[in-house]
């Protein structure tokens, strides 16, 4: 068995491929497999990861399929790995060399559920550590995580048992993923480290606002609707309204002002207020929100 699988969505990549794919080959853990899902790429980036694949039998698989977006790739190569863990990684960043085998080491140390990472904002001209905080408890994940995916790993059976997905066809796919995920974690730890560079590029759907940024509101109502099927909605109901309002009037927000168009941004704008209303009328009376400084100023002084 692979110590970890690693699964990289591959689109129309072949100016980054390269520089990925080379960060995984030659990580310094053993027994790792790379499950590279090209997801109808209409560029060369076909023919690199048939070059990859080749000189590297043994640890990289390739499988193509039509294009389906990042969440359908993700899903369709979820079933393919065959590791003790499972990571995930865009195919335009890349990873230090040493990554996957310190947080395995720590995984194997700790028993852990899930082991994660700091990352680094690469833009251009600079670059950023994002440091993220140490949580101790479930409660604590609400308030501080990063959700994004691919500065993690996950112990794979946890995934298969309980077979969640990512959302296709929806962005903010790994702000429901994780969140499904997160009470399914009991041991959770951290390396120290950031391994990840976030490569931040111009045309990218994480720097493209437009109408498709109102699918947090379907991202957030099935993670609502995941918690109450589960029978888990009664004791996380602070955390998720306190999840749920954060998003909003914070980085979801944020995205809808930088939204170009006059009447979709108006419409966006007045949609979140509605939906956060409608959802959890009582949001500025959570506890949570009223004693997290991070928030408290920003949410009571301009709502």
């Amino acid at each position: 068995m692979p110590k970890v699988s690693i699964i990289v969505p591959v689109y129309n990549v072949e100016k980054y491929l390269i520089r990925c794919l080379d960060s995984l080959v030659n990580q310094t853990l053993q027994d790792i497999e790379i499950i590279a899902v090209n997801d109808g790429s209409t560029d060369n980036s076909g023919e690199i990861l048939r070059i990859y694949e080749k000189k590297y039998p043994n640890i990289i698989k390739v499988f193509d399929k039509e294009n389906g977006g990042l969440s359908d790739a993700r899903n369709y190569g979820i079933p393919y790995a065959t590791g003790e863990y499972i990571a995930f990684l865009d195919s335009d960043d890349y990873v230090e060399l040493d990554m996957y085998e310190k947080m395995y080491s720590k995984a194997k140390e700790e028993n852990s559920d899930m082991v994660e990472c700091d990352f680094i904002w690469e833009y251009p001209n600079k670059t950023k550590i994002d440091t993220g905080k140490i949580y101790n408890n479930k409660r604590e994940m609400f308030i501080y995580a990063r959700v994004v995916a691919w500065n993690k790993i996950i112990r794979r059976s946890i995934i298969d048992n309980v077979k969640i997905e990512f959302p296709k066809g929806l962005r903010y796919e790994d702000v429901e993923f994780f969140y499904k995920m997160l009470p399914l974690y009991n041991k959770v730890d951290f390396v120290k480290k950031a391994y990840v560079h976030y490569v931040q590029r111009d045309n990218s759907i994480s720097n493209s606002q437009n109408e498709k940024t109102k699918e947090i509101f379907t991202v957030l109502d099935n993670v609502i609707e995941y918690y109450k099927v589960s029978g888990l909605y009664d004791q996380y109901k602070s955390e998720l309204e306190y999840t749920y309002t954060r998003l909003l009037l914070c980085s979801s927000l944020f995205r809808m002002v930088k939204v170009s168009e006059k009447s979709t941004r108006k419409d966006l704008l007045n949609l979140t207020w509605q939906k956060l209303n409608d959802r959890f009328p009582e949001w500025k009376k959570n506890e949570i929100l009223k004693n997290c400084r991070r928030w408290k100023k920003y949410v009571y002084e301009n709502c």
